[in-house]
């Protein structure tokens, strides 16, 4: 939200007012130091909170990369389980035509 130049000179013209010519540079003066203490501690909140999340991720990366190491064992063990099925399976001889059943339609 921003405030236009007629908006700003009106609060300026009530703030001399109400405060008086010798009073309002003061307030300035402390009005800016306290919006200078807030932006601070407004960054601090930020920059802990973003240090919060950075420490929850890490636990939660570090198991996402020991589920995908077990993922890569499992596969692996599963395929030389699988080629060495494969290898101790004898082949089956081929089939030749005295030893096909006689299959008749009804």
């Amino acid at each position: 939200m921003s405030l236009s130049w007629t908006e700003m000179a009106f609060i300026f013209f009530v703030a001399l007012l109400v405060f008086g010519p010798k009073k309002l540079p003061e307030i300035g003066r402390t009005l800016g130091k306290g919006l200078r203490e807030f932006k601070k501690a407004t960054d601090d909140l930020k920059s802990n909170w973003e240090e919060h999340l950075r420490d929850a991720e890490n636990p939660i990366n570090e198991l996402k990369h020991t589920i995908h190491e077990v993922r890569a064992d499992v596969e692996a063990s599963v395929m030389q389980t699988e080629e060495q099925r494969r290898e101790d399976t004898p082949a089956p001889p081929p089939a030749s035509e005295e030893t096909k059943p006689d299959v008749h339609p009804n």
